[in-house]
């Protein structure tokens, strides 16, 4: 299966993150707590070089708790600041502030002596397609400041927006990278709904996903579907269509809805807190 999504507005969007960053002293980046490293873009590394850096594990409800562990130690070893986040709920958003200020405390101690007081943190919110960055500025800000959406790709321009006396923050446009080198990036990308579903097989995506969920959270398709997962991929997305009543003309299976099912069930979280990588599968840079 091989996945490769790069609209020509990403090209004009990462132009103009570049313009932006000598504006802030500080990089968010949001990333999928179920797919941490997957969900990072390799371009925001070279563009926030030489800033201070927060990295937030966004929808961290949706993850394997000891999972979303394990890659807040990893990260921090990597020197991020670390917060768990739902944006949606609102879980994690006190620590926030209190991370923000530890990321930038060299940056507020150097204003200080030169007798610079009360000059906000500006900071660029970051992050591929759909990992939730407007959802996450319009809940912290408590109000509803820029556009949000369930598509990728739904912020056009960057946006500022003042949280508080102590905090600006630049909302820009999700952008991905040119290419997937490793295509088990792309794949399970697409899984969490970063990738244009248009593109996108969904039954070989589907397919992908089972394989992955019977490995690593056994049980787990038997306990929402009742299907055997002794069964080949290609079988137990027909016992799921059944299941689901998904039956074409002659009782055949519809594996398309079938798939379009499993795929809303996992983003979701309807078949539970599920993380696809593991820090140890990390390549060292």
């Amino acid at each position: 299966m091989n996945i490769q999504w790069y609209p020509g507005h990403m090209t004009k969007a990462r132009r103009m993150m570049q313009e932006n960053i000598k504006l802030v002293d500080l990089v968010i980046e949001l990333v999928d707590a179920r797919v941490p490293l997957s969900s990072r873009n390799p371009d925001i590394d070279d563009l926030g070089r030489n800033k201070a850096r927060l990295l937030l594990l966004n929808k961290s409800d949706l993850a394997d708790e000891a999972a979303n562990e394990a890659w807040s130690a990893y990260f921090r070893a990597k020197g991020f600041q670390v917060v768990k986040l739902n944006s949606r709920s609102g879980a994690g958003f006190k620590s926030v502030n209190a991370a923000v200020q530890e990321a930038c405390k060299e940056k507020i101690e150097r204003d200080r002596r030169r007798g610079i007081l009360n000059r906000p943190v500006r900071a660029m919110v970051a992050g591929i397609p759909n990992v939730g960055k407007s959802t996450f500025i319009n809940s912290f800000a408590g109000k509803a400041c820029t556009k949000t959406g369930n598509k990728p790709g739904v912020t056009k321009g960057a946006q500022w927006v003042r949280l508080n006396k102590q905090v600006e923050l630049l909302d820009t446009p999700g952008i991905l990278w040119p290419k997937f080198e490793d295509q088990e990036v792309g794949i399970k990308l697409a899984m969490i709904g970063s990738i244009k579903e248009e593109i996108l097989n969904t039954e070989e995506l589907s397919l992908e996903l089972l394989k992955l969920l019977k490995s690593r959270y056994s049980g787990t398709i038997n306990e929402r579907y009742d299907a055997d997962e002794a069964l080949g991929e290609v079988e137990l997305l027909g016992e799921i269509a059944k299941r689901r009543g998904c039956l074409m003309k002659g009782g055949e299976p519809d594996l398309t809805k079938a798939a379009a099912i499993l795929l809303e069930d996992f983003r979701s979280g309807k078949l539970g807190k599920i993380t696809l990588e593991l820090p140890e599968q990390a390549q060292e840079d």
